[in-house]
């Protein structure tokens, strides 16, 4: 006898299928083009949708919450502008390798093409940044496509997948069907590495005298960090991370030598520029590590791992591909090294340079500076927080002076660089992480960008700790003006019109705190800690000068590397 399949609207297939997926928390913002599915959401018990009060607020929400997780992040958005809203998270996401589906009302298919109210092309408007996306025309194809999108968005490479729900096909009907499998053609992500390559690579490993990891986001998202772990402690290989990267391989560990690249670490960059032998793992060799790229590690043997097998060769040539999961490449490449490297001089070095060139600041003239407060953060929590940090200066020192010991615990915008990521995306985080403070770092600029989500964080009483980094300066673009652009400060001093933020905290109705004295930052830092039933805001107003080193100026060489302020006198 043949099974009865049962016959649902389109509203009800989409929470169906939301059902299949495991899905537990939305954050979307409803809209015309989307009532019907709002309406049935009024009856949902196994989901938690969160209202959101910008739709790219919604977008960095799933971000934070799928960065802390691993978990794809879903948003739900309205046609039109509820669509195009969301379109700078979505790069993000995309820039970062971040899964997540983003859901977005339409009108119906008899009106695409015809400039209706609230119609927006988001399907072509987002072919560029997303994995794939999907206009479904047809409710039969409603639940496939919906399947579909969760697979893509969560394996291979990750990323954000879009599904654009016409009005009328969520209001039409018709036989459910959940497809278990998926099958694209075209679109069957490689977990396993090439064996033989990953010999060769083994081989390269025993017989180097200048070994170095280079690790990215990649060995985070797949969950390879234990993996990382063995291979790094068993044959004593130094470790350096990307942006994203940190908390791979604990920071606080003498094998870490923090981050690379245009600011990172000056013994990172040195141990990059003088290796023989670069093994780069979930990394993409992207221009703010590599600088000039015919300068850039130019005595080493490359070997590059990664599931995307665009990435090979994109930027750097290197002399070993590994294309596959870097957690299954990582376990089988340290079986099948046989004995580590004699590489007791190469570590000698290495710590030469770091007695060379420590990270330094001026820690005794009684101001208020930007390291101090997140030096101070990383003892207070030691390494325990989630930390997620907007774009700017306060993200730079925060990847060189917290100890970023666990994976997903620094959340940040590294491809994109999206000012207005760390309000929304902590909140996200907060939904997920109970057991660990979640911490927001700002500066006063990108604070402002999307500081509406505050209402959200009190709403649902997230202990959020929100720290604004307020040095009165878009402060990065500041920076470079000083160094690169004849000191000629255009349009960054926010001095005449920022807000008072630790009264804006309070209107938002959370404790708010306010110093510019270093005496003062354990405390507050210890009271914002307690606070248990919603979230707290501190104003820490800092030196408005100070300046992030080490910096490689762009496009320039790791032997162009600045790592103080210069006087006239100096040449570059």
């Amino acid at each position: 006898m043949k099974e009865t399949k049962p016959v649902m609207s389109g509203a009800e297939i989409f929470f169906e299928c939301l059902k299949r997926e495991k899905v537990e928390i939305v954050f979307g913002y409803p809209g015309g083009a989307t009532l019907k599915i709002y309406e049935k959401l009024y009856d949902v018990d196994f989901l938690k949708h969160i209202l959101v009060r910008h739709e790219q607020g919604a977008t960095h929400m799933a971000e934070g919450y799928a960065k802390a997780t691993g978990k794809v992040g879903v948003v739900l958005v309205t046609s039109g502008p509820g669509a195009t809203n969301t379109v700078t998270g979505i790069a993000d996401a995309y820039m970062d390798s971040v899964p997540i589906v983003v859901f977005t009302g339409q009108v119906a298919t008899h009106l695409i093409g015809n400039d209706a109210f609230q119609e927006a092309d988001i399907v072509g408007i987002t072919r560029p940044i997303t994995k794939h996306n999907f206009l479904v025309r047809d409710i039969s194809e409603l639940a496939s496509s919906i399947r579909k999108a969760f697979y893509i968005a969560s394996t291979g490479r990750p990323g954000p997948v879009l599904v654009d729900l016409p009005k009328d096909v969520i209001n039409s009907v018709c036989e459910f069907e959940y497809p278990e499998k998926v099958e694209m053609r075209g679109y069957k992500p490689n977990l396993l590495g090439h064996q033989n390559q990953i010999k060769k690579a083994a081989e390269r490993i025993r017989k180097a005298k200048r070994p170095l990891l280079y690790v990215g986001g990649g060995v985070i998202m797949s969950g390879g960090y234990r993996e990382l772990h063995l291979l790094a402690k068993e044959n004593n290989l130094p470790v350096t991370m990307t942006l994203q990267g940190l908390g791979a391989f604990p920071m606080s560990d003498p094998q870490s030598l923090g981050m690379l690249g245009m600011h990172g670490t000056y013994w990172a960059n040195q141990a990059v520029n003088n290796c023989d032998l670069l093994v780069s793992l979930g990394a993409r060799f992207d221009d703010r590590v590599t600088g000039k790229i015919d300068a850039f590690a130019t005595g080493a043997y490359k070997i590059h791992v990664d599931i995307d097998p665009t990435c090979i060769d994109k930027n750097v040539v290197v002399d070993l591909p590994i294309v596959g999961d870097v957690k299954h490449v990582l376990a089988e490449l340290a079986a099948e090294i046989s004995s580590p490297p004699k590489i007791e001089e190469w570590w000698e070095q290495i710590h030469k340079w770091q007695e060379e060139c420590p990270l330094h600041y001026e820690k005794h003239d009684g101001k208020l500076r930007s390291e101090f407060i997140l030096e101070k953060l990383s003892e207070f929590t030691k390494g325990e927080a989630v930390i997620v940090t907007d774009v700017g200066q306060h993200q730079m020192w925060t990847s060189q002076y917290y100890k970023f010991n666990h994976p997903r615990s620094h959340l940040t915008s590294g491809g994109l660089g999206t000012m207005g990521f760390s309000v929304p995306a902590s909140i996200g985080a907060a939904f997920a992480i109970k057991d660990r403070p979640v911490i927001s770092i700002s500066g006063d600029g990108g604070f402002q960008m999307n500081m509406q989500e505050l209402i959200t964080a009190v709403y649902h009483k997230l202990p959020v700790k929100f720290i604004i980094i307020n040095n009165s300066f878009l402060g990065m673009v500041r920076q470079w003006q000083e160094l690169f652009h004849a000191e000629k400060y255009s349009f960054t001093d926010l001095s005449d019109s920022n807000p008072d933020f630790q009264k804006l905290g309070e209107a938002f109705g959370m404790k708010s705190f306010f110093t510019n004295r270093p005496e003062e930052v354990d405390s507050i830092l210890e009271e914002m800690m307690q606070i248990k039933d919603g979230p707290s805001l501190a104003e820490f107003r800092v030196e408005k000068e100070d300046m992030v080193f080490p910096i490689i100026p762009s496009g320039a060489t790791i032997k162009e590397m600045m790592t103080k302020r210069l006087n006239p006198k100096e040449m570059i």
